[in-house]
């Protein structure tokens, strides 16, 4: 009795919601998403009394089916994967500066990823 009354209030609460958005949509100011939540509200305040039909529906279906309450799943453990580190090429030499300073940047990454490897 108590959820059917929670359901009642929500939907009234809702409907008086969507009530309040259509006046200010008719208002001067309003907008098209005002109208947006004229639409929403009603369908807000009718949630919970779904939600009761569904779980209500669901135990009778699992009663009739003399099903009990399903058993904790433990979760699937997956493997670890690991990845060798790239290596990048020996850098021989750099005509361009800019390519040292990537070169240069490149080794500092592949130092930092074998230090993280270990």
């Amino acid at each position: 009795m108590l959820i059917a009354l929670a359901c009642l209030a929500a939907l009234v609460l809702c409907c008086g919601l969507a009530w309040w958005q259509w006046q200010r949509f008719e208002s001067a100011s309003g907008t098209f998403q005002n109208l947006g939540y004229v639409l929403q509200w009603p369908l807000f305040g009718l949630f919970p009394l779904f939600m009761v039909w569904r779980f209500r529906r669901l135990a009778r279906q699992r009663r009739d089916e003399g099903l009990s309450a399903p058993e904790p799943v433990a979760p699937a453990v997956r493997p670890v994967t690991t990845v060798d580190a790239v290596k990048p090429a020996p850098v021989e030499h750099f005509d361009d500066e800019e390519d040292a300073e990537l070169a240069a940047y490149n080794r500092m990454l592949a130092d930092l990823n074998a230090r993280d490897g270990r």
